[in-house]
Order: C-alpha cells, then sequence, then structure tokens
C-alpha cells in the first residue's frame, strides 16, 4: 500500500497540473472520490497533518459544507513523532547556513530601498501628508516583496511545512507539493517526492492495476 503526504497547495494552485477541475471545489470532490475508491480497495494512504488541515479550512467561509467534510473524512489527519525522530548534523549546519545567507541578502535589500527612498525624498519634497504616505507606501511595498523572495522562497518558513517533510519521512510516503522550498528541502532530508503533474496519473494507475493472484496480500 502506497501512503501520500498532501500539501495545501495542490487544491488551490490551479496551475499545478493536477486536471481534476477548474476551481477548488472541483479539485477537493475529484480527489476525493480517487482518495475513497484507493482507500476501499487497500491501495494507498492519503496523510495531512493537522497544521495543513487548518490552513485549507482557512480559504472557505463555510467550512461546514459537505465536500469538504466528505474529503477531510477520507483522509488520515496525523502529526509526525517529532520527539522520535533523528536527523543527520549536516541537515541542521544546512539550514544554519542557509538562515545566515538570507539573513544577508534581506540586509542587502533592506539597505538598498532605504537608500533608494533617501534619494528620492531629497529630490522630490511631498506637498501633502497624503503625498508622502502614498510615496513611502510603494517603497515599503517593494521592499517587503523583494526582501520576501530573498528570504522566504525555496525555503522552510513555516512549522507547517517542517512537519509535512517530517511526516512523509515517517510514513516512507510521497511527499505531493507545488511548493519549491517544501520540494527542495524534502530532498535533502530524503524523502520520496510526487510531482502534482504526475500524481494524478499515478492514482489512476492505481485504481487500473490490479495484482497477480500471487501477489495479493494472504
Amino acid at each position: 500500500m502506497e501512503s501520500f503526504v498532501l500539501d495545501t497547495n495542490i487544491f488551490f494552485n490551479m496551475e499545478a497540473g493536477l486536471s481534476l477541475g477548474k476551481k477548488t471545489e472541483e479539485v477537493v470532490i475529484n480527489l476525493t472520490k480517487k482518495i475513497k475508491k484507493l482507500s476501499q480497495e487497500k491501495k494507498a494512504v492519503f496523510y495531512i497533518t493537522p497544521k495543513i488541515v487548518d490552513e485549507f479550512l482557512s480559504f472557505f467561509e463555510d467550512k461546514e459544507q459537505s465536500f469538504i467534510k466528505d474529503f477531510l473524512s477520507v483522509v488520515v489527519v496525523e502529526s509526525p513523532k517529532i520527539n522520535e525522530m533523528v536527523f543527520s548534523a549536516s541537515i541542521f549546519q544546512k539550514i544554519i547556513e542557509e538562515i545566515r545567507l538570507r539573513s544577508y541578502r534581506g540586509l542587502n535589500i533592506a539597505e538598498e530601498e532605504l537608500e533608494a527612498a533617501a534619494k528620492f525624498f531629497s529630490n522630490e519634497k511631498p506637498k501633502t501628508t497624503k503625498e508622502f504616505q502614498i510615496k513611502v507606501g510603494d517603497f515599503i511595498k517593494k521592499l517587503r516583496e523583494r526582501y520576501r523572495q530573498a528570504t522566504r522562497k525555496g525555503f522552510l518558513d513555516s512549522s507547517a511545512d517542517f512537519e509535512l517533510i517530517a511526516l512523509a519521512k515517517e510514513k516512507d510516503g510521497f511527499l505531493v507539493t507545488t511548493d519549491e522550498g517544501v520540494i527542495s528541502w524534502g530532498r535533502v532530508f530524503g524523502v520520496k517526492e510526487m510531482p502534482s503533474l504526475i500524481f494524478l496519473k499515478h492514482l489512476e494507475f492505481l485504481l487500473q492495476h490490479h495484482p497477480e493472484p500471487n501477489q495479493k496480500e494472504k
């Protein structure tokens, strides 16, 4: 029986290539049908962590919709046993080095944007407080975006991301996500991955595949 650990983004990233619908509700409903059938046939088990459940639910105003309950009823909600897991010290060395590098990038970006703002206001004096706030807002917006790209993109920026990787490691399951940081660090931790582009095809293969008589479970 194969195991899969699902990330929130596969339901909301319409460019993920799942081909299960044009909107989130359709994706959830169609994937639920496949999960239910595979689970009944004992061909696969699908895991989702409590924090990912919270993320998933946060996208819906009405959290009592039947399709949401149906989905949560066919997946296994479980947290990884963090206290029982052991990882190589080299992984933590890599994380520390990455944090240091990203912090340095963020500092450089903050300095560049501060310098740009200082040059602008030394040449142009806003006539009103509103004009000043608007222009400052432009610099702040640009700083936040550049800072986020430098420090968060491609990195583990939440405990939810780490728990996905840890659970996939614990269950020896396929990590299913479109998050570049989770994918990249999942490889560092040595977990199996299932690209979203072939996830659906793999599920369809499992649904169609019937083991030979001598391969059936006794």
